[in-house]
Parts: C-alpha cells; sequence; structure tokens
C-alpha cells in the first residue's frame, strides 16, 4: 500500500509542476511575442531614421560641395585684398618716412628762423610795442606761410607719389 500511496503521490506532485510548467511556458510564450514585436517595431523605426539620415547627410555633402565652390571663387579676391594691405602697408611705411624727414625739415627751418629773430629783437619794448608785435606776428604770418607751407606740402607729397610710382614698377619688372 505504501508503494501505492507513494506513487499517487508522485502522480500529483508530477501533474501540479506540469500545471505550474505550461503557465511559466505560457508567460514566456507571450513575453516573446512582446519582444518580438518590440524588435520589429523597433526595426521599422530604425529604417525610417537610416532614410532620413542618409538624405542628411547628402543635403551636408551638397552643402559642403556648395561652400568649396564659392570659397574657391572668393580666393581671388582674399589675394587681391592681401596685395592691398600690403600694398597699403608699403605705402604707409613710405608715408611714414616722408612726413619724418618733412617735419625735421620743418623743425629744422623754424629753428633757423627763430634764432636770428631773437637775436635782432630789442630788449626794451613797451607792453604796448609788445601787443602789436605779436598780433602782427601770429595773424599777418599765419596768413602769409599758410599758402607756402599747403604747397610746399603738397610738392613733398607729389615728390614721394612719384617716387613710389617709380619704385614699384621697377620691382614689377
Amino acid at each position: 500500500m505504501l508503494t501505492q500511496i507513494s506513487v499517487a503521490v508522485i502522480a500529483v506532485a508530477f501533474a501540479v509542476l506540469v500545471v505550474y510548467l505550461i503557465k511559466t511556458l505560457k508567460a514566456a510564450t507571450q513575453s516573446l511575442e512582446k519582444v518580438t514585436q518590440t524588435l520589429q517595431e523597433v526595426q521599422k523605426t530604425i529604417d525610417e531614421l537610416s532614410y532620413e539620415v542618409k538624405q542628411t547627410i547628402r543635403n551636408t555633402n551638397d552643402i559642403t560641395v556648395d561652400v568649396q565652390h564659392k570659397m574657391k571663387q572668393i580666393d581671388p579676391v582674399m589675394d587681391t585684398v592681401r596685395n592691398l594691405g600690403e600694398a597699403l602697408s608699403e605705402v604707409t611705411y613710405a608715408v611714414k618716412q616722408v612726413s619724418a624727414g618733412m617735419v625735421s625739415r620743418f623743425k629744422q627751418a623754424r629753428l633757423e628762423k627763430k634764432q636770428p629773430v631773437e637775436a635782432e629783437r630789442p630788449k626794451a619794448l613797451t607792453p604796448e610795442e609788445r601787443t602789436f608785435q605779436s598780433y602782427d606776428a601770429v595773424y599777418h604770418q599765419q596768413e602769409e606761410s599758410k599758402p607756402s607751407k599747403s604747397r610746399n606740402w603738397l610738392a613733398y607729397v607729389d615728390t614721394a607719389i612719384g617716387l613710389w610710382n617709380s619704385f614699384r614698377r621697377q620691382k614689377a619688372r
């Protein structure tokens, strides 16, 4: 009898085990179906995104080609600007040298002009005479010297421009 009870208990235990295994396998099957469905949706989304990414890359390549073409068109302009900058730098340097020479000449001329005037000026002048003398010195000297200074200055500039043009022509050869 003990064998029969043992066999009956084993049979019941096996039946319970089979029932729980069936439930577990059904749950696993449902989970796998959901995973399969999710993977299909992910694959579909990836396919759509890959198409959009390819389009974006194509547009980027087109833009890059267009920018490269435009940069090649701008290169001569940039070369011209660089050459112009170099020329302006050279002109500025030349003008600076000419103006430094002119300033030193003007200072020298002023010093030479002032020294004889100071030596010839009488020592004892009345306040009224000093007022008239300063008035004459300021207004009459400015009126007389302005046209000649501007003419001298223009002559220096013309000379400097002529020298610069000669220099550039020789450099071009």
